[in-house]
Order: structure tokens, then C-alpha cells, then sequence
């Protein structure tokens, strides 16, 4: 038993994918459970908010404002995000033709989307810098409601689709499971000290509640490609765009960060993504079958991350010793 705990704990995230892919593959096997489609997808779009918004309430409660400073390598991972955004833009507008549109756009996608709202949970479990790398999300979260409104009306003309409206699109998305939940924390924190004191015991719970619903991306994600017209060769091309920028997005982070001393924290700032916004940004603002680029993307990073925690645990003498355990630099 004890070996069989040790193994879930060890790959509780990899499990928590192949439950979410097997769960939609079983769906699709049998017939009989069509008709359940529709209430079953209201059900996991409508469970999926509330998941996050607890994650990052939990998040937010473990976290002192004060702790929630800007710090050096935070400039340098918005100003690499926005220059590479802008940069693919200004390419596909130079080349001629249509050919590398869609892979442009992915790689666009991906590197303006904001950090996943997990990504503390995962910096904290890597012995991290939670209240840097949540700093973080919420910074690159309004830099990319800036960005997109400038940027994309250049590779997508739209006179319906002003700055202010797309701004206001972006702000509406992010503000209820971004600044509602800490807010919310804030209010408990300060309010209701003993409750706090409670929930900041549940140290594990965070994880598990990222697991249910990393399950529940996974099974979306696969639904998103099962039922794609796209050709294979352009899902596979997307595939390939999508595991270049999350490999160069982590190890950009990390080699940023290691200049602070938070290597482990700028990694999973840059390379950890919200891929549920990245899906909604491509339907939204850029040629819809972008979108499946944020689905492969969650199975790159979060791939990688049960490989980072499961070296965590079982680490070999390279690994002990880390330069996270020095504190950030403030600006």
C-alpha cells in the first residue's frame, strides 16, 4: 500500500491527463451517452471557474500583501513576452502568403498568455517564491489586456473590434478569477484570523484541487482535437510550435531568474500558461484553429511539471542544491 501511495503521489498529474483523455475517449465509445453531451459540457465549463477561483483563493490566502513586490526579473520576462508578441506579429504581416499564418499566430498566443493560475501551486511544491511568481500573474495578465488590443488589429483588421472593447473583453475574462478571489482572501486575512490561520493549514489541498481540474483541461483539450477540422499537418505543426515555445519559455524564465536567484520561480512565471485563456484568445482574436494551440501546450507544461515534482522528490545529488533559496532582489 505504501508503494502504491508513493506511486499516486508521484504522478498524481500524469494520472490526472490520462483520466481526463481516457474519460472523453470512453464518452465518444458509447453511444447511449450523446444525449448527455450537452449537460456534461455546462456541467465542466461551469465547474472549471469555480476550481480556480478556489485555487487562487487558497493561493492568495497563504500569501501576505506585503510579500507582493515587483522584483527585478519580472521586467525582463513581460519585455521578452511583449517583444516576442509583437515580433511574430511584424512577421506575419512581412511574409508574403498565408502559409505560416497559423503557426505564427499559435507562437503568438503562447508567448502573450499570461502564467496559469496553478502556477504557484507547482512553485510552491518546488520550494519556489509564491508571492513573486502571483505578483507575476497579475502583472502579465494586464500587460497582455494592453498588448492584445494594440497588437492584434494589425494581422486582424476589425473596425467593430476597438481597443476599449477588446480591453474590456480581456478585463472581463480575468476579473473575477484574478482580483475577486484575492480580494477575497485579503478580506479574511484581515477580517477573520482564525478561519485564515485554518485554511492556511491545507497546505496539500491546493494541489489536489489543481489536479481535478488539470483533469478536467485534459478532457476538454481532447475534445477540442477530436472534433477539429483542422488537417493533421497543421496539428502537427501546431504541436511542434506549441513544445518550442513552452521549452524556450521555461528555460528562457529559468536562466532569467537564476541572475536573482529564483530560477525555479521565473521558469514557471514564463512557462507555465493559462491555456484555457490562451483557447479563448484564439477563438476570440486571432483564426479559431489557433486555439487547439493552447491545448497541446497544457500537455507540454504540465508534462514537465510532473517530471520537475517527481525530481523534487526523488532528487539525485545534481539537483540538491538550488539557488532558490536566496531571496528575490527588489527593484
Amino acid at each position: 500500500m505504501k508503494r502504491l501511495a508513493g506511486f499516486l503521489k508521484d504522478w498524481t498529474l500524469v494520472l490526472a491527463m490520462a483520466a481526463g483523455a481516457v474519460s472523453y475517449l470512453v464518452y465518444m465509445s458509447i453511444p447511449c451517452l450523446s444525449s448527455a453531451g450537452p449537460a456534461l459540457y455546462k456541467l465542466v465549463t461551469a465547474l472549471q471557474p469555480v476550481l480556480l477561483f478556489s485555487l487562487l483563493f487558497l493561493a492568495f490566502c497563504g500569501i501576505s500583501p506585503k510579500d507582493m513586490r515587483p522584483r527585478k526579473w519580472h521586467l525582463w520576462l513581460l519585455c521578452f513576452q511583449v517583444t516576442a508578441f509583437v515580433m511574430l506579429a511584424l512577421l506575419e504581416i512581412l511574409l508574403p502568403g498565408d502559409h505560416w499564418k497559423v503557426l505564427l499566430e499559435s507562437g503568438m498566443l503562447l508567448f502573450i498568455c499570461p502564467t496559469a493560475t496553478a502556477a504557484a501551486v507547482v512553485t510552491a511544491k518546488l520550494d519556489g517564491d509564491a508571492p513573486g511568481i502571483t505578483t507575476y500573474l497579475i502583472l502579465a495578465n494586464f500587460v497582455t489586456a494592453v498588448a492584445v488590443p494594440v497588437v492584434v488589429p494589425l494581422v486582424h483588421p476589425d473596425s467593430e473590434m476597438t481597443f476599449m472593447l477588446s480591453f474590456s473583453m480581456i478585463m472581463a475574462k480575468v476579473f473575477p478569477l484574478l482580483i475577486c478571489p484575492c480580494i477575497l482572501a485579503w478580506i479574511v486575512r484581515f477580517t477573520m484570523p482564525r478561519f485564515h490561520r485554518k485554511i492556511v493549514r491545507l497546505q496539500n489541498l491546493p494541489f489536489y484541487i489543481w489536479s481535478v481540474n488539470l483533469m478536467l483541461a485534459i478532457l476538454m483539450t481532447t475534445r477540442s482535437i477530436v472534433h477539429s477540422t483542422v488537417p493533421i499537418g497543421y496539428q502537427a505543426g501546431i504541436a511542434a510550435v506549441s513544445l518550442f515555445c513552452c521549452i524556450l519559455q521555461f528555460r528562457l524564465g529559468r536562466l532569467i531568474g537564476s541572475r536573482y536567484g529564483a530560477s525555479v520561480t521565473a521558469g514557471q512565471a514564463l512557462g507555465q500558461k493559462n491555456t484555457v485563456f490562451a483557447i479563448w484568445m484564439g477563438y476570440t482574436f486571432m483564426t479559431p484553429v489557433t486555439s487547439i494551440a493552447g491545448g497541446f501546450y497544457s500537455i507540454w507544461h504540465n508534462a514537465f511539471n510532473s517530471w520537475q515534482l517527481y525530481r523534487k522528490r526523488h532528487p539525485v545529488e545534481k539537483d540538491i542544491h538550488t539557488d532558490e533559496g536566496h531571496p528575490d532582489k527588489k527593484v
